[in-house]
């Protein structure tokens, strides 16, 4: 039998990735199954097995593409602005809106530590988002070098409550706005004008 070309091969593995997404955002890690997310992407079970050694690895892939995502999406943000206390407000806000977009919430705050495990994924934030959060608390010249790291850590904390704070809450506009305000008072502590 031939084998799949490289292209079509990595046509398959998106595919699968895009599936996997929607039914992991819809269905959570726990009800979704390998088998569904094959037949949606018209693939067979070996081919998910293939690309993603099963559900678990699948759903790894799936958090690291949110994660990547949702880091572009505020560093884009943040570098509109030219000052680091600028730059921190945009990126916060874009990643508040960002994470509670397209169901991510359930998905990389709900799921993600229970079946990836809390160190694996602190790992995956780390990589992505909070590298970007650390490293825009770290440019502030009010916050002392001996802070920085608690300080991102907290900030981390209050953006992801408010995150799923706001994806119990969706199309809820007022939610969406205290959710804003609050996190501008919040940052005006590190960002005094």
């Amino acid at each position: 039998m031939p084998r799949a070309t490289a292209a079509v091969a990595a046509e398959t593995a998106r595919r699968v990735l895009e599936v996997a997404r929607d039914r992991f955002a819809a269905d959570g890690f726990a009800a979704a199954s390998v088998d569904d997310i094959a037949r949606r992407a018209g693939v067979t079970r070996g081919a998910v097995y293939h690309h993603y050694d099963g559900k678990l690895g699948l759903f790894v892939a799936v958090a690291e593409r949110l994660q990547a995502e949702i880091a572009a999406r505020v560093v884009a943000e943040a570098e509109k602005e030219t000052d680091a206390a600028a730059q921190l407000r945009a990126g916060s806000h874009a990643f508040l809106d960002a994470i509670t977009d397209d169901r991510a919430a359930r998905i990389l705050l709900v799921d993600a530590p229970a079946a990836l495990g809390w160190s694996r994924w602190r790992e995956l934030d780390a990589a992505a988002s909070g590298r970007e959060l650390r490293e825009a608390v770290e440019a502030l010249e009010t916050v002392p070098e001996d802070l920085v790291d608690a300080l991102a850590q907290q900030l981390s904390g209050a953006m992801n409550e408010a995150a799923l704070w706001l994806a119990d809450r969706p199309g809820d506009a007022r939610a969406r706005e205290a959710a804003h305000s609050a996190l501008d008072l919040l940052l005006v502590a590190l960002t005094p004008s």
